[in-house]
């Protein structure tokens, strides 16, 4: 069977959905790798590599000759009608934004599974792709809050007197916030940290921030979950003199398949220091900031909102191999004799599949 890696077609995305490495572990399965000419450039992953590794470089577009088409962003409409009747394709493909490639997929028979609803089970951890490029993503958010920041994150002791160090408020603690706090910290900052799960504050403290305690009902899951307008607007008035005490805001609070939660309003930017920095992880999904836009920086009055937009493709080395790895960990669990054929009894397998002989199998807005 053939598993083909088209060159990504959606703009400013540099990753790429298989690297070198794993390519032989595909090959060691049985499969034959398919990669067009010139895939992994922006990963800094050459032709000559993939092919040393195995796979067989094309100039053109793989996806039409696959068995399985892997890639990081959806499919374009284009390539969907392309695919190999019973063809199956991994990626990133949030189903309320993709209506028409889903109905595509189904008409022409395609087995589609989706990374953003991998079901968050022990199993399924080596296949998370959504924690591996939030892990990037948080680590990329205090690179990007420090360099627009007008002065520095750590404290400096000199002759001309002492420079403090800035304060960072990280709100939300999964991975992309954890990374973040670590970030900061090993950058010199002063860092506090809120989440609605009472057990993160724990993990919060092990990496030397300060866990905010607010009067607010706790969580006791693991992953956050959907909070009333009530506790959002309570939550709000807590956190206000928080971040107005900030020099850096760095906003990680994302619900999978839904809208962001508004944890920052523009008078709460209003009261931040003049040159204060918030980047919004959660831009892309209607923003943890009022201010937000995904994939512009707005200033609101002398305060800098940068609106993070696919922040793990401007690391595309490290955000691709760990991608690449988690396409492999997924591929193994349908991976059977050289075929690949896809056991939707597996709970792994059917909670992230989209559509499947001839079916939409999650419901649509």
């Amino acid at each position: 069977m053939k598993v083909g890696t088209p060159a990504e077609s959606r703009p400013a995305e540099r990753r790429v959905a298989c690297v070198p490495e794993t390519v032989s572990s595909l090959v060691d399965a049985g499969l034959t790798v398919h990669v067009q000419e010139n895939a992994g450039r922006h990963a800094h992953a050459p032709d000559a590599a993939y092919r040393a590794a195995g796979a067989t470089v094309t100039p053109e577009d793989p996806t039409p000759e696959s068995d399985v088409v892997v890639s990081v962003q959806p499919l374009t409409t284009d390539q969907a009608e392309k695919l190999k009747p019973g063809a199956v394709t991994i990626s990133f493909l949030q189903p309320q934004g993709e209506r028409e490639l889903l109905e595509v997929y189904a008409r022409r028979n395609v087995t589609s599974f989706s990374f953003d609803l991998l079901p968050r089970v022990t199993r399924a951890q080596s296949a998370d792709a959504l924690s591996s490029q939030a892990l990037v993503a948080g680590y990329r958010a205090v690179l990007v809050a420090a360099e627009r920041l007008p002065r520095f994150l750590p404290m400096f002791t000199t002759a001309a007197g002492t420079v403090p160090p800035a304060k960072v408020l990280v709100l939300g603690a999964g991975v992309a916030g954890l990374q973040a706090i670590a970030t900061a910290r090993r950058l010199g900052a002063v860092v506090e940290a809120y989440d609605v799960r009472k057990a993160a504050g724990e993990e919060v403290r092990s990496l030397g921030a300060k866990f905010l305690e607010l009067e607010l009902e706790t969580q006791s899951g693991v992953y956050a979950s959907v909070q009333s307008e009530e506790f959002l607007e309570r939550q709000r008035e807590l956190i206000g003199e928080h971040v107005a005490a900030s020099d850096v805001v760095i906003t990680t609070a994302a619900i999978p398949g839904r809208k962001a939660p508004v944890l920052v309003t523009t008078d709460m930017l209003k009261a931040m220091t003049p040159g204060s920095v918030l980047v919004d992880l959660a831009a892309e999904s209607g923003g943890n900031c009022a201010a937000s836009v995904a994939g512009q920086e707005t200033w609101v009055g002398e305060v800098l909102v940068h609106g993070a937009l696919n922040l793990p493709s401007s690391m595309p080395v490290h955000a691709s191999k760990l991608y690449s790895r988690n396409v492999l960990n997924l591929l193994k669990l349908m991976i059977a004799d050289g075929s690949v054929r896809p056991d939707l009894s597996d709970e792994v397998l059917d909670g992230c599949c989209l559509t499947h002989d001839g079916q939409i199998r999650k419901e649509l807005p």
